[in-house]
């Protein structure tokens, strides 16, 4: 059992499969699951071999007193953990999405992602166009912070040999949109497990023209109130007005 409250601020603990316990005045929470049949159309081995429970997502996180605030700027608190492991040769991944444009506005939504234990690779994507994608690798340890900007999709990754929780605020009043990258078989990339410790990334050859992929270091945004090693539930507690730029994205981007 692992005890995630120093790196969340929340009375929480999972298992070595991924399973979240709720301790204190936190509500158990019954995660949706992500079946490695509901992924066939982005893998990069349909066949490939692997667990058939890939990854929960805990939506609508936090203790009552706090659910007024959370109500009140229009954000919501989820958690998802992605068990370790392959499917064939790649590694463990999310489904990826994009998200709508803010009604009224030529920007879509942000999104914020911590990761409270284990190693994350978030893949983050530009929507296709004629010039083709541009595509950002950001490697995540416990404590940082990693912004999704406008315009950008993503996909996390688990390279590693342990569960990957993380947590994310974001806007309560959208659905996330799966199709663009379910209709191209995957991301822009796929992350296969090589010999020894070295990963590949794999272009997906049905992106054209070819993607390009750059490297970027995990970055503080303290006016955003996403400093790393502080815990973003709690710093949503002391400065809400903080995080306005998840539900207003046409002020800040």
């Amino acid at each position: 059992m692992y005890d995630l409250k120093e790196t969340s601020g929340l009375s929480i603990s999972t298992d070595e499969n991924g399973k979240l316990t709720f301790w204190a005045e936190l509500d158990s929470i019954d995660p949706d699951v992500r079946y490695k049949k509901d992924m066939l159309d982005v893998l990069y081995d349909k066949n490939g071999q692997g667990s058939e429970e890939l990854y929960y997502m805990y939506r609508g996180v936090g203790y009552k007193e706090d659910r007024e605030l959370m109500a009140k700027h229009g954000l919501r608190y989820d958690i998802t953990v992605l068990r370790s492991g392959q499917v064939g040769p790649e590694y463990i991944k999310t489904a990826g999405h994009y998200h709508p444009l803010k009604p009224g506005t030529e920007v879509t939504y942000p999104e914020v992602y911590e990761v409270l234990y284990g190693t994350a690779h978030y893949l983050l994507q530009t929507e296709p166009d004629d010039d083709g994608v541009d595509v950002i690798l950001v490697e995540a340890k416990p404590g940082d912070k990693v912004l999704i900007p406008p315009g950008y999709g993503h996909i996390t990754i688990n390279p590693g040999s342990e569960v990957l929780v993380m947590s994310n605020w974001v806007a309560s009043g959208f659905d996330s949109v799966y199709s663009p990258i379910k209709e191209l078989g995957g991301g822009a990339y796929f992350e296969l497990a090589a010999e020894g410790e070295d990963q590949t990334f794999i272009p997906n050859p049905r992106y054209k023209p070819a993607p390009r992929i750059s490297l970027r270091q995990v970055q503080d945004h303290p006016e955003l109130g996403l400093i790393s090693g502080k815990p973003m539930y709690q710093e949503f507690l002391s400065s809400p007005d903080k995080f306005a730029f998840l539900t207003q994205p046409e002020n800040y981007f």
